[in-house]
């Protein structure tokens, strides 16, 4: 197997076995340390899949103005919140960063000048899931930012050049609610995490659960024309748009399963994507 140096990193650089690719509904920050239903869900994902020779990750939290990628050698945890516990405060995820796969992501997308980003780090919405598929941290991550000014089709056919990094190694992980709407929540009990859904958030979540299936790709990529729930849903686009670059990587041999699949505070799904 050849190898690439890049930096300070030396990273095996040749065809590999296809990874899967998933989407995963984050919920709470407090997913990262609770043992509950959604982590054990992680958990048992991270280990029924091969592990990854690095992952890309699209977070909901990482949005900018043009498209970038992370490509530091140690990328710092980002605790972007409030209002928590100081035990998720002090939660560390020192997995490495991977310069040879940022280079790699620039030179594979064609579609727009991807710069690399020596600030951003591993915000929650990128740790709160890897903590649990990957608690020893030890797979190199990157983040691909998510360019505010671009519209759904286009992070959908950007997405799509994307899939070559399937076959060197590299796990293609989406981190988003495809369901988020805070402007309706709504607690049944006192915990965050327990199940219950709006009318429109059951609605939208099976529209969405239905085009996936049927690889209905128009209408995801027009959500609006999916009626009033599907707008309730996604009143701003960065929680539903890592699910488009999941499933823009699906081929047509491969299948779709739904794990964690239950809607959380009235206005949220938690419905995650494993596509292999």
């Amino acid at each position: 197997m050849k190898l690439k140096t890049l930096g300070k990193m030396v990273e095996p650089f040749g065809v590999t076995e296809k990874m899967p690719v998933l989407f995963v509904g984050h919920g709470s920050p407090m997913n990262a340390i609770e043992d509950n239903v959604f982590s054990r869900g992680m958990k048992a994902v991270g280990k029924e899949l091969p592990k990854p020779k690095a992952i890309l990750m699209i977070s909901a939290h990482w949005e900018t103005k043009g498209t970038f990628v992370t490509a530091q050698d140690n990328p710092p945890t980002i605790h972007d919140f409030g209002g928590f516990p100081d035990e998720l405060f002090a939660a560390q995820y020192p997995a490495p960063g991977s310069k040879w796969l940022a280079e790699e992501t620039k030179g594979t997308v064609k579609k727009t000048q991807v710069e690399l980003n020596s600030d951003w780090g591993f915000d929650h919405r990128c740790w709160s899931v890897t903590k649990n598929m990957f608690p020893n941290a030890d797979v190199p991550i990157i983040q691909l930012s998510l360019d505010y000014t671009k519209d759904a089709a286009y992070h959908y056919e950007l997405a799509k050049e994307l899939a070559a990094l399937r076959t060197k190694g590299v796990m293609i992980i989406g981190s988003g609610n495809m369901v988020h709407n805070f402007g309706y929540a709504q607690l049944k009990g006192k915990d965050f995490n327990e199940p219950f859904g709006h009318d429109w958030t059951l609605e939208a979540n099976e529209i969405f659960k239905k085009c996936i299936t049927e690889n209905d790709v128009k209408s995801l990529t027009n959500y609006s024309s999916l009626g009033k729930a599907v707008t309730l849903a996604i009143p701003t686009a960065e929680h539903y748009l890592p699910m488009l670059y999941a499933i823009a990587q699906r081929k047509e041999n491969e299948s779709i399963t739904f794990f964690n699949d239950v809607p959380v505070a009235g206005s949220f799904t938690m419905t995650s994507v494993i596509i292999k």
